[in-house]
């Protein structure tokens, strides 16, 4: 892979969120501590995990990170 998760996913933050992943962007681009440089799916759940702070559940992680590895394939 050759941008992080949090890279690929900045592309679905906005100003004015739409969506569930539109949300989730706009909550790690807030999130000082979110793992910026992680391309690991275990890492990132469990920094989510531990970290209840975002508004969505971890499926609309899943489904980001699903849409992350057809991107990076």
């Amino acid at each position: 892979m050759y941008k992080s998760f949090y890279h690929f996913l900045m592309k679905y933050r906005t100003t004015k969120p739409k969506d569930a992943i539109s949300r989730f962007a706009n909550s790690a681009y807030d999130d000082l501590s979110f793992p910026k440089n992680s391309e690991d799916y275990d890492e990132i759940s469990s920094y989510l995990e531990l970290n209840g702070h975002y508004p969505e559940s971890m499926a609309v992680f899943d489904e980001a990170w699903e849409e992350y590895l057809i991107a990076e394939s």
